[in-house]
C-alpha cells in the first residue's frame, strides 16, 4: 500500500511516497517535478526502514538511578516529570523551568505546543536554536521587509547561493538550481568552502570565514555607486536609502578585496552580473546565521533583493502568503512583567507574534551563571546540546549541575546520556502534524502518519499534552488527537486535516499572488522596504547595517593563537545525517565513517602533515583530535573541520573549541562557525 506524508528526517520537509507492507514501511521516495533519471538520491530516505526500526531506537521511558537507567511507565514518567514542574514552582517559581527545542524532529505546531505549555505554566523560558539557525536570519529579513524572502530558483535567471549547500540539505531546492542552469541561469556561489555548486558557478567568491557582511557592503556599494540599482522601485517602496547609499560607500571592491580574501575585479563582477540579471534571486543559509555579525551581514544581503528589485517577484525572493493560523501560544497568560532569561535580546523575541525565544545561550548563563535568575530544570526536545551548542565543555558543565533534565528523542545521545528522564518519541511516519513550511506559506501539506508505532514511543503533542494535563492545565489542552489540534489551529484558513488528505499534493488557503507590495505595502511599520530601520535606531542600534564602518574582528581568539593559527570552520552537514542524528545506522555510518580536518596542501606541506594524519588542533577554549585531509576545497589559511563527530567521539567534537563569550548584539548569535586556532600532528 502506498501512502502520501512529508519526510522530516531533516528540515528540507520532502513530500513522500510511502509504501507499507503488512504494517511496515518498507521504502520511501521523495516527490520531485524532474524526471526519475534526473532526481537527487537522498541516502536517510533510502535508509528511512533502518532508521524507523533501529534496535537502537528509544522505546520506553527511562528514569535514572544509581546504578543506571530503568524502564518506567508512561504514567511514572510522566508523574516524575509534572511533579519536579510543581515542586520548583512552588520554591522557586515556574521560571526556574526552561524547555530548549532542538532541530532534530519538527518544528511547526510541535513549537505552538510547547510554547502553549510553558506560557499556560508561568514560565517565559521556551528556547529555540533560532539564535544560530535560521531565525536570527528570519528577524534581518523582517526587519528590513517584513518577512524572510523564499527564493524562486527554478524560474530565476540569475541564482546566487550564499553560505548554503543544497545539495546536502535540500535535494528539491537542489534539482531547481539545476533545472534553471539547463534553462542558462547564471550562477553566483559565495561560500568559504569549494562546494559542487562552487564547481559550476559562472562566479565563485571564496570569501573570507565570517566576512560575508563587508563583501555585501561591497556589492551594494557597485551597484549604487553605477546607478545598477531599480531607481523607481526604491523611491516609490523604499525608506532610508540615501543613508543605506552613504553607508555603503565606504566599501569600495578595492578596499575590502584584501580584507575577505577576493579580488576586486570579481566582487565588481558578481555584483554587476547579479544586479543586470533579472528576475535574479538569493539562497541563503547557515553560513550567515552563525557568525558575530549574524544579523548585520544578513541585513546586508537583504538589501541587496531589494536595490535590485528582485522582491516578491517570480524568479526573485517571493514574499510568503502566511496561512491564516490561530495563535495557540498563550502568550497573553505570562504575569504581567515576567522577564525571561533571553532578557538581553528584547528585540529577537518580540519580532514575530510566534517565532518566540531563540537564544540558546541564554539557557546555559541562566544554568551556570544564574542570570538573570537560575535556571534548574530544563526539558530538552529534539536537540542534542551537549555536542552541538557552542563551548561544548561549559554547556556540559551546565547540563550536569540541573536538578532535573528530561530529553524527548527517538535515540539516545549524549545530552539523553545525563539526562535524568529520557522519553522516547515517534518518528515522523509514526504521527500526524502541520511543520512550519506549510504554516508560513502555501501550499499546505499534511505530515499524515503512514505506519503503527515501533515500541511504547509517543509524538511530541501526546507527550505536551499529557504532561499539560497532569500540570492542571486540562482546559488547555482539549485536544484529543493531533488531527483535533490541527483543525483547530487551522481554522482560519478554512483547511481541516479532512481536506488536506483528501489532496495529499497540498492545498492553497489564498490564490498564489506576486508584487503584492503594489496594493499592500511591505509588513513593516512604515509599509516600506527600510533601508534604514528607525526601530533599531530606537533600540540603540544602528537602523543600516555597517554604518560605523567594519565591525570589530568577528573571529575569536584572532590574538591568541600566534602567527601560524589558521581560521577554523565546523564542517557541511553532510547528506547521510542530519547534525548528530543516525550515526548508528550502519548503512548511512559506512558511507562517512569518520570525520576529517581539511587542510589546503600548502598549509599542509609547511607542516610536514599528509593525508590521514592525526591533528591535534587546540585555541583557548579546547582541543579536537581528528585525521588530516589534503583539500583544495579550502583556502590556504583555513581548515575544516568535520561537524557532528562528538556524537561518537567527545575529541572530536568541533564546539570544543567554539566560542560563547561574545555574541551578537541584535540576536545573541556567538562566533560558532568559524574561529582561530593552532594545529599540529598528533
Amino acid at each position: 500500500m502506498e501512502s502520501q506524508t512529508v519526510c522530516r528526517l531533516c528540515s528540507a520537509c520532502c513530500p513522500v511516497t510511502v509504501t507499507v507492507e503488512g504494517g511496515r514501511l518498507v521504502r520511501a521516495e521523495r516527490k520531485s517535478f524532474q524526471l526519475p533519471e534526473k532526481r537527487l538520491h537522498c541516502p536517510k530516505l533510502a535508509a528511512a526502514d533502518q532508521i524507523v526500526y533501529s534496535p537502537d531506537r528509544l522505546k520506553r521511558p527511562l528514569i535514572r538511578t544509581k546504578g543506571g537507567f530503568r524502564e518506567a511507565s508512561w504514567d511514572e514518567a510522566l508523574d516524575l516529570v509534572a511533579g519536579e514542574f510543581r515542586g520548583l514552582k512552588a520554591t522557586e517559581g515556574p521560571q526556574a523551568v526552561a524547555w530548549l527545542r532542538g532541530m532534530a524532529a519538527d518544528w511547526g505546531a510541535q513549537w505552538d505546543y510547547a510554547n502553549r505549555l510553558m506560557n499556560a505554566f508561568g514560565s517565559p523560558n521556551t528556547i529555540g536554536n533560532g539564535s544560530v539557525c535560521h531565525v536570527a536570519r528570519d528577524m534581518a529579513h523582517c526587519y528590513t521587509y517584513g518577512s524572510m524572502t523564499l527564493p524562486q530558483p527554478k524560474d530565476s535567471r540569475c541564482i546566487v547561493i550564499w553560505g548554503k549547500n543544497d545539495r546536502n540539505t535540500s535535494p528539491g531546492v537542489c534539482e531547481a538550481i539545476f533545472h534553471a542552469r539547463e534553462q542558462g541561469a547564471k550562477l553566483i556561489v559565495i561560500d568559504p568552502v569549494r562546494t559542487p555548486f562552487a564547481e559550476l558557478a559562472d562566479i565563485w567568491l571564496q570569501v573570507k570565514p565570517g566576512y560575508d557582511g563587508l563583501l555585501a557592503m561591497a556589492m551594494l556599494n557597485e551597484i549604487i555607486s553605477n546607478d545598477l540599482y531599480a531607481a523607481a522601485f526604491v523611491r516609490n517602496y523604499g525608506l532610508g536609502f540615501e543613508d543605506l547609499a552613504a553607508a555603503a560607500a565606504v566599501f569600495p571592491a578595492e578596499k575590502v578585496a584584501a580584507e575577505t580574501w577576493l579580488d576586486a575585479a570579481a566582487i565588481r563582477r558578481a555584483a554587476r552580473l547579479y544586479a543586470t540579471t533579472k528576475p535574479a534571486c538569493i539562497i541563503d543559509g547557515n553560513g550567515l546565521d552563525m557568525q558575530l555579525q549574524a544579523f548585520e551581514a544578513t541585513r546586508a544581503v537583504a538589501m541587496l533583493r531589494a536595490v535590485t528589485g528582485n522582491l516578491d517577484r517570480k524568479g526573485g525572493d517571493f514574499i510568503p502568503q502566511a496561512v491564516p493560523l490561530k495563535n495557540i501560544q498563550l502568550k497573553e497568560r505570562l504575569p504581567a512583567g515576567t522577564v525571561p532569561i533571553t532578557v538581553d535580546y528584547p528585540l529577537f523575541d518580540t519580532f514575530h507574534p510566534t517565532w518566540g525565544r531563540h537564544v540558546q545561550s541564554c539557557v546555559i548563563d541562566a544554568i551556570l551563571d544564574e542570570k538573570p535568575y537560575p535556571v534548574r530544570m530544563l526539558v530538552v526536545q529534539s536537540g542534542n546540546p551537549a555536542v552541538t551548542m557552542t563551548d561544548a565543555s561549559r554547556v556540559r558543565r551546565a547540563l550536569e549541575k540541573l536538578e532535573c533534565l528530561v530529553v524527548i528523542d527517538l535515540f539516545m545521545n549524549r545530552t539523553a546520556e545525563l539526562a535524568h528522564v529520557v522519553l522516547p518519541a515517534a518518528s515522523c511516519f509514526e504521527k500526524t502534524q502541520l511543520n512550519r513550511s506549510s504554516m508560513r506559506n502555501s501550499p499546505v501539506i499534511l505530515q499524515n502518519r503512514v505506519i503503527d508505532r515501533v515500541g511504547d514511543n509517543r509524538s511530541d503533542e501526546e507527550i505536551l499534552f499529557a504532561l499539560g494535563r497532569r500540570l492542571g492545565l486540562t482546559a488547555d489542552f482539549p485536544w484529543e488527537s493531533a488531527e483535533a489540534a490541527i483543525d483547530a489551529q487551522l481554522a482560519p484558513s478554512g483547511l481541516t486535516v479532512a481536506k488536506l488528505r483528501e489532496t495529499p499534493e497540498g492545498l492553497r488557503a489564498a490564490p498564489l499572488r506576486f508584487e503584492k507590495y503594489r496594493t499592500e505595502g511591505f509588513d513593516t511599520p512604515s509599509g516600506k522596504v527600510e533601508f534604514s530601520s528607525p526601530r533599531l535606531a530606537a533600540a540603540g542600534h544602528p537602523p543600516v547595517p555597517f554604518a560605523g564602518g567594519a565591525l570589530a574582528e568577528p573571529l575569536s581568539f584572532a590574538e591568541d593563537c600566534g602567527p601560524d593559527a589558521l581560521i577554523g570552520m565546523s564542517g557541511e552537514r553532510t547528506t547521510p545525517f542530519t547534525h548528530t542524528q543516525y550515526r548508528r545506522i550502519a548503512s548511512l555510518i559506512g558511507q562517512e565513517p569518520e570525520g576529517y580536518a581539511d587542510i589546503h596542501p600548502v598549509d599542509a606541506a609547511a607542516r610536514g602533515i599528509g593525508y590521514g594524519q592525526w591533528l591535534t588542533i587546540t585555541n583557548p577554549r579546547g582541543q579536537v583530535r581528528m585525521k588530516a585531509r589534503i583539500s583544495e576545497a579550502v583556502h590556504p589559511g583555513s581548515i575544516r573541520l568535520g561537524w557532528a563527530w562528538g556524537e561518537l567521539d567527545p575529541a572530536a567534537s568541533v564546539n570544543n573549541l567554539t566560542d560563547d563569550d561574545r555574541r551578537d548584539t541584535v540576536t545573541g548569535t556567538p562566533s560558532n562557525r568559524s574561529f582561530y586556532c593552532r594545529i599540529e600532528a598528533a
